[in-house]
């Protein structure tokens, strides 16, 4: 998945432990096997190079993930939308490489999610037109932190943390104290801006100082407006808190779209999610649960905007 996979669990038998953290290592390799867009055997490049052409018979669980991703294109307006992928394709942040404008022009009608059309009873996918590419990026990590979750709960642990890179989901607490996230300061990796103690939560952080490159005073990142193509600016970073991952990570872009107060509005209106946004400017802004002061809305624990004491050893900073 180009990131670090990172599990934490409390465990009285040592090689029962390790036997579970495998067993989520390995769920993660499937997972990266069926989805990544850099392996052409991937059910996901095998629907990219067909789905146009033809509907593409594919997995239940895939089938079922695309709707998620769907869904949390229609909930956040649109500002969500894996066939961003019609025009991130051109982007190589290693290789500092974009689209020029012509280019972003021609691809750009490519990108709406209404061109993905799921049909239920032959569980196939296809696109409505040419051009269209889908990337799961924006949600298959929490996806696959979730099912680290359920496979670790199934084993019977209830307390745990699956980390995969700004992605996270943790379970009961870390030895009898909550689980503390450290946001970063989007400019400097050894700074925290604000500390959120979690019991039972997943969290997902999105900056954009994650893959980038600058250049002209430009910085050009990797969550892309599908309604322009180009690196989505309207915050440098947006933490997302609720119960599964899959929905944190699905929600963790809507910001750099749509900018602090439209997200918020969204997030407001969802009572299951809370959110902590770095504006532009370096304004910290919190949802309705988390204000300062204020009790937050489950599934946050009680935390205000100053550095909340962290426990020894606890989750490392999110990115």
């Amino acid at each position: 998945m180009g990131t670090r996979i990172y599990v934490e669990i409390w465990a009285d038998d040592q090689q029962k432990g390790e036997a579970a953290i495998d067993a989520v290592m390995d769920e993660m390799r499937h997972i990266d096997d069926s989805m990544s867009t850099y392996k052409p055997t991937s059910e996901v490049s095998k629907v990219n190079a067909l789905a146009a052409t033809r509907p593409v018979p594919i997995s239940p669980e895939l089938f079922k993930l695309l709707g998620t991703a769907l869904e949390y294109s229609r909930i956040t307006e649109g500002a969500f939308d894996i066939t961003y992928a019609s025009v991130g394709y051109m982007y190589d942040f290693r290789e500092r490489r974009r689209p020029t404008e012509e280019q972003i022009k021609v691809a750009l009608p490519a990108v709406n999610y209404r061109h993905v059309l799921l049909n239920p009873r032959t569980h196939s996918v296809r696109f409505s037109r040419a051009g269209v590419r889908i990337d799961l990026g924006g949600i298959a990590k929490g996806y696959s932190v979730d099912r680290g979750i359920e496979i670790l709960q199934a084993r019977g642990y209830s307390h745990a943390l699956v980390n995969a890179g700004g992605d996270s989901r943790v379970i009961g607490d870390r030895f009898g104290r909550p689980w503390v996230v450290g946001i970063r300061h989007p400019d400097h990796p050894d700074q925290i801006i604000t500390r959120i103690p979690l019991v039972d939560a997943a969290f997902s952080t999105s900056g954009d100082y994650e893959r980038y490159f600058d250049e002209d005073g430009v910085r050009y990142h990797h969550i892309i407006d599908p309604h322009t193509g180009h690196s989505a600016s309207k915050v440098r970073s947006a933490t997302v808190i609720a119960p599964t991952a899959t929905r944190t990570d699905g929600l963790s872009k809507t910001a750099f779209v749509l900018g602090p107060d439209e997200a918020m509005r969204i997030y407001n209106g969802l009572d299951d999610v809370d959110a902590v946004l770095v504006t532009p400017e370096g304004r910290i802004v919190y949802s309705r649960g988390l204000q300062p002061g204020d009790a937050p809305s489950a599934p946050a624990a009680p935390a205000t905007g100053a550095a909340a004491d962290a426990a020894p050893g606890a989750a490392p900073a999110v990115h």
